[in-house]
């Protein structure tokens, strides 16, 4: 069974008497989105609409009284039916719900499997999204299309398609970026190695700017991978301390009995090991900036301290009953909730305001629309200029399967995880060309799985064995059918299916065309 999606069309209004007919001397037919679900069987209908909310519902109640079933709605107000932009943002949202939206579903947003996308309602615009979809993100999904001359068919596109949608901003968008722009150059070398083009990283980066122009504490926050550290050197650089040396220290990686020795120095003989004097990472960024990465591991008692030193400006190495005066800037990042921590009782809450004067949320990479595609080129022309003298070395280039799969993928290691996989494909790769092969074996190296992914689901209300395995093997089924071009043959083998005809039966079984 599938469930089938689609726009709320003019002519399905029309069909329902909820719009006047276009020629009165001609009855309405049952409209684009009823022929479908009387030619077809589906296990339930989503449908989007635009319209005014008591014309949508009047429709679903018709629509439910004609066909027996329940339909679900959501109303979605668009600007024009014709913006691309809002349209997809829209249909996306409702497709990754029905999909399931993580990485513990395996009928998601890589998949599709069981999804029916119905093209004729709605506007071009509406129909040029579904088809966006369906050939990139939800590459199982079906399509449909329905006219009374033909009536209702299955539509299939003999091309392949890599395509990432790039949201244009809007007009509060913009005067956002007007209103936090003033007073800043139009131009920085400091921030050239961020890239990106979505709206919230355009928004980020701009608050960045401003923040480096003041000589206050910076507090990062944001999932590993996603650049804390490049902002930290970029506020630093555009900063009026940036011709001076950031100073970077880890705090996660000093072992807890030298936190204290590490950050204020000590001197000889204060303790066993102490054979000479030594300044701390407060010396010696004086007069420059401390970037403090991982602040969330600090123990408890080095943050108080390190409080201390923020109320006072003053350090005394361990070992002298002397303070130090210092000039230094704080910028701190973490992955970690630093409020939640607060909560917790695992940071303190004194000094958590003492950072967060000037704070940055870093969005992860999933939420940055439009900037894959930017990342995935930037990095692999990167990546060919250092690989260009090794060996054998010949630059790659990536297909379409390859970004396809790019694009599919959750990216839980944000820009960091992207590069380690482009890096390892661009090694495999045997020719010129990174296929969608050689990134699913790059991922599949490094993918991790929580433990009740597959193993170990509770048996709830909603556990179908038969439903797990079926979701299961769409998923490999897909695979293989994306990274051989269709090749059945390739893919059998690939699935180790003993023939052609072996895996077309299990395509027609799993209902993958």
């Amino acid at each position: 069974m599938s469930i089938m999606l689609a726009w709320i069309g003019k002519s399905d209004l029309i069909a329902a008497g909820v719009f006047s007919p276009f020629d009165s001397s001609k009855p309405p037919g049952p409209g684009p989105i009823l022929s479908a679900v009387r030619a077809q069987s589906f296990e339930a209908v989503h449908l989007l609409s635009d319209y005014d909310a008591s014309k949508a519902r009047a429709y679903i109640d018709w629509l439910e009284q004609q066909s027996g079933m329940k339909v679900a709605l959501y109303l979605e107000k668009l600007e024009s039916p014709t913006n691309h932009e809002e349209i997809y943002h829209a249909t996306k949202g409702i497709v990754d719900r029905l999909a399931g939206g993580d990485e513990d579903h395996l009928w998601n947003h890589r998949q599709g499997s069981g999804m029916v996308f119905h093209l004729s309602p709605g506007t071009p615009a509406m129909a040029a999204i579904w088809l966006l979809l369906a050939k990139t993100r939800y590459r199982a999904a079906r399509l449909i299309e329905s006219s009374p001359e033909q009536g209702v068919k299955e539509v299939h596109f003999p091309f392949d398609l890599s395509a990432e949608f790039i949201p244009g901003p809007t007009r509060e968008d913009q005067d956002t970026l007007i209103h936090l722009a003033q007073g800043l150059s139009p131009e920085t070398a400091a921030f050239g190695e961020i890239i990106h083009r979505c709206e919230i990283m355009k928004r980020t980066v701009l608050k960045a700017r401003r923040l480096a122009q003041f000589d206050v504490p910076v507090l990062i926050q944001g999932e590993s991978g996603t650049g804390k550290e490049l902002f930290a050197k970029a506020i630093h650089r555009e900063s009026r301390r940036g011709n001076t040396a950031l100073v970077a220290v880890n705090c996660g990686a000093i072992p807890e009995n030298l936190v204290e020795s590490e950050f204020f120095g000590h001197l000889k003989g204060s303790f066993s090991g102490a054979t000479a004097d030594r300044k701390g990472y407060f010396e010696a960024a004086d007069r420059t900036t401390l970037f403090l990465d991982e602040i969330g591991e600090l123990p408890l008692a080095m943050q108080v301290r390190l409080l201390r030193v923020l109320q006072e400006g003053v350090v005394t190495p361990v070992g002298s009953t002397t303070a130090k005066k210092i000039d230094v800037r704080i910028i701190a990042a973490t992955n970690r909730d630093l409020p939640a921590e607060v909560q917790a009782g695992r940071f303190r809450e004194d000094l958590y305001h003492r950072l967060a004067v000037g704070v940055l949320r870093l969005p992860p990479l999933r939420e940055r629309d439009g900037d894959l595609g930017l990342l995935i080129d930037s990095m692999l022309a990167s990546i060919n200029e250092k690989r260009r003298p090794c060996p054998g070395y010949v630059d790659k280039k990536i297909d379409p399967s390859a970004r396809n799969f790019l694009h599919t993928h959750s990216w839980p290691g944000n820009a960091r995880e992207l590069l380690n996989v482009l890096s390892r494909a661009s090694i495999w790769a045997a020719g010129d060309t990174i296929t969608g092969r050689d990134i699913a074996e790059s991922l599949d190296i490094t993918a991790t799985t929580k433990g009740d992914a597959i193993l170990g689901r509770p048996f709830d209300h909603g556990f179908s064995l038969e439903k797990l395995i079926s979701q299961v093997a769409r998923h490999y089924l897909d695979r293989a059918m994306a990274e051989t071009h269709g090749n059945k043959t390739e893919a059998a083998r690939l699935l180790g299916l003993g023939s052609y005809q072996t895996l077309s039966n299990w395509l027609r079984k799993h209902q993958i065309d």
